[in-house]
C-alpha cells in the first residue's frame, strides 16, 4: 500500500480546500480562505445564456480550475494537468503517480462517489479532490475530500467512472499535481494584486452580467416572475436558492470566505484597512443569507409569492456590494 504521509483537513469549499492541501504537503503552510483569495477567485456572474435543467447558471465565484491556475504566478510555481482519452489510461496514469509518491488533484463527478452522502450526490462534475495513496491489494484509492471530516477509501472502478462521467464540465480524468514546489511571496507585492484583480472583476467587467451589475439582471428576471403561475415562479427562486446555498459554499459562504482571506491579509501585507473590510463582508454575506430565507419561504407558502420584494433585495445586495468593492480597490492601491 502506498502512503505518501498527506495529513487531511476538512474544508469550505472543494477547489480551494484542494489547492491549499496540495500547497502545504508540498512546503508553503497557506489557508484555504488565502488560497480563495490569492487566486482572486470571488465573483458574481448571471448567465441565462449557459442553463442547467434549463434554468439560468450563477456562481459566486470565478468559473471551475480558476483557482487551480491562479495560484501559480503569486506562489512562482508550476502545476501540471493531464486529461485522457480513455478511463484505463487515466488509472494506469494515476497509478504511476501515486506510486511515485505523488499527491494528486482530481476533478471528478459528485454524482458517482459512493462515499458522499446522498443529499450530496447531483450531477455536478467539477468537484476536487485529492488522491494521497492505494491500497493494491484491495484495489482502493486512499482519497482525502475536503467537504468530509476524514479521509475515505475509493474502489478503483468507483473512482475511474466518476473521473470520467460526461455531460457539462466532463473531466476527462484530468489529474494535476505540482512540478515544481512553490515559494513563499513578497506577501505586501502580490496580495494588493490579488484583491484589485476581484475588485475589477466585480466592478468593471466587459460584460454586464458580470460583477455587481450582474446581480442587478438577476433581480430583473426575478421581477418579471408571474404571481399568477406560481408553479414556474417558485421552480425558478427554488434554483437560485439552490445555486446560492447548495452548490459549494454559495453566495454568502463565498463572502465569508473572502472576509477570511482580507483579515489574514491585512496582517501579512500589513494593512489594517483590510480588516475594517472584512467585517463589512461578513455583513454582506449575511444579507445574501437573509435574500435566501426570504426566498424560502416565498417557496414553501410560509410567506405569500412576492417576486418585486426579493428583486429589490437583490438590487440592494448589488448596491452594497458595488460600494465594497470600490473601497477595497482603493484599500489595495
Amino acid at each position: 500500500m502506498t502512503d505518501t504521509g498527506f495529513v487531511h483537513q476538512q474544508a469550505s469549499h472543494c477547489e480551494s480546500g484542494v489547492m491549499a492541501a496540495i500547497v502545504r504537503h508540498y512546503g508553503l503552510p497557506l489557508s484555504e480562505p488565502m488560497a480563495f483569495g490569492l487566486a482572486s477567485a470571488l465573483a458574481f456572474a448571471y448567465l441565462p445564456c449557459i442553463k442547467l435543467a434549463g434554468l439560468p447558471l450563477v456562481s459566486y465565484r470565478m468559473p471551475p480550475r480558476a483557482i487551480l491556475r491562479g495560484l501559480q504566478k503569486p506562489l512562482g510555481f508550476s502545476m501540471r494537468f493531464e486529461t485522457f482519452r480513455s478511463p484505463e489510461k487515466g488509472a494506469a496514469r494515476l497509478d504511476e503517480l501515486l506510486d511515485a509518491g505523488k499527491v494528486v488533484g482530481l476533478q471528478a463527478s459528485v454524482f458517482w462517489l459512493p462515499f458522499m452522502p446522498p443529499d450530496f450526490r447531483f450531477h455536478f462534475n467539477a468537484h476536487n479532490l485529492l488522491a494521497y495513496g492505494r491500497d493494491a491489494a484491495r484495489g482502493d484509492y486512499l482519497l482525502s475530500d475536503p467537504v468530509l471530516e476524514a479521509p475515505v477509501r475509493c474502489a478503483r472502478s468507483d473512482l475511474t467512472k466518476a473521473r470520467f462521467a460526461r455531460g457539462i464540465l466532463a473531466p476527462k480524468g484530468l489529474l494535476y499535481y505540482p512540478a515544481s514546489p512553490p515559494r513563499e511571496p513578497d506577501w505586501k507585492r502580490v496580495l494588493p494584486a490579488a484583491i484589485r484583480k476581484t475588485a475589477r472583476v466585480m466592478l468593471g467587467a466587459p460584460i454586464t452580467l458580470i460583477g455587481a451589475r450582474g446581480i442587478v439582471w438577476m433581480a430583473r428576471a426575478v421581477e418579471r416572475l408571474p404571481v399568477a403561475d406560481p408553479r414556474a415562479s417558485k421552480l425558478y427562486i427554488g434554483h437560485l436558492v439552490r445555486m446560492q446555498e447548495e452548490i459549494g459554499t454559495g453566495g454568502g459562504g463565498f463572502r465569508f470566505l473572502y472576509a477570511a482571506f482580507l483579515e489574514e491579509a491585512a496582517r501579512l501585507a500589513v494593512r489594517p484597512a483590510l480588516a475594517e473590510l472584512a467585517g463589512e463582508l461578513v455583513e454582506i454575506g449575511d444579507l445574501w443569507r437573509e435574500f435566501a430565507l426570504a426566498a424560502a419561504r416565498m417557496i414553501r407558502d410560509r410567506d405569500p409569492l412576492d417576486p418585486a420584494r426579493l428583486g429589490v433585495l437583490l438590487r440592494a445586495q448589488s448596491a452594497r456590494e458595488k460600494t465594497f468593492f470600490t473601497a477595497l480597490g482603493k484599500a489595495a492601491k
